[in-house]
Parts: C-alpha cells; structure tokens; sequence
C-alpha cells in the first residue's frame, strides 16, 4: 500500500495537506508547522513536540501506542531526529505533538474536523494491508513552490 501525504497549506500553526490511498484522494491531513531547511541538519530547525516530520519516504507498521491505552497505531519508522510518530485522529496542531492528524473535512487553514471518521476507516485499510504481507510506505511531500 503506497500513502501519499501531500502539504498544501501552510501556516505559522500548522501544515495542511491530503492524504492519498493507492492514488486516491482519501482525506484531509494536519500536522505541526514545517519547519524544515533543507540542507541543513535538523537540530537547526526542530523544536520537539512542534515541528512537522521531513519530507520522505517512510515505512508504516502497527504498534502498541504508550499515549493511547497501547492500542495499535500507524506508526513511521526511522524518521530521522522523530521517534514514535503516528497517525491518528485529532482537531489542531496542539493534539499532534509531531504526529499526523486525519480528517473529513477542513473547517480552516489550522482545523480539521471528522477526526475520529477519518482514522476509523483509515486503520482498517492500513491492518489488511500488513495481514496481507504488503509493505505500507508514506511518502511526505511539501506544496510545490509557486
């Protein structure tokens, strides 16, 4: 299963984006404020907890979440300079903590809304893709300049 996570939209409070299933438009994303420089390292531009993950492409797998009562989570693997990033559902950049929100529908350039439906038919897709042995990537891509 190939997700593709593309910004669009950004603010001094977040980074807006949509999400991509196998090519088809799924739903909407948010996530803290790029901060990204490329080229220089991320100890310049991180602040922990704050700052959207760099643009990549990520292996996704399910584990225990420690914040969330050990359900299983989408989980990114070797991010680098991020440790325990996530999908999953939540309204502003302050319900991130430099994890990936989804949602239905945008209500501004900084909120998301339909949180809780987005995720609930987001799992499931990413499950029975690691049931079946396939190889689940997110691929991180910032808004094109211009």
């Amino acid at each position: 299963m190939q997700i593709v996570l593309q910004r669009d939209s950004l603010t001094e409070k977040s980074t807006a984006g949509e999400l991509f299933l196998d090519g088809e438009k799924f739903c909407y994303t948010l996530e803290d404020t790029m901060r990204e420089i490329p080229g220089r390292p991320i100890s310049e531009w991180k602040i922990k907890g704050r700052t959207a993950i760099p643009v990549g492409n990520y292996r996704v797998t399910l584990a225990p979440s420690p914040k969330r009562a050990r359900r299983l989570m989408p989980l990114l693997l070797a991010v680098p300079g991020f440790v325990g990033i996530q999908i999953h559902s939540g309204n502003t950049a302050k319900d991130t903590e430099g994890c990936i929100l989804v949602g239905i529908w945008r209500e501004n350039a900084d909120t998301i809304r339909g949180s809780k439906a987005a995720y609930d038919k987001l799992f499931p897709k990413i499950q029975a893709a690691i049931r079946r042995r396939e190889e689940v990537r997110i691929e991180i891509k910032n808004p094109s300049p211009g």
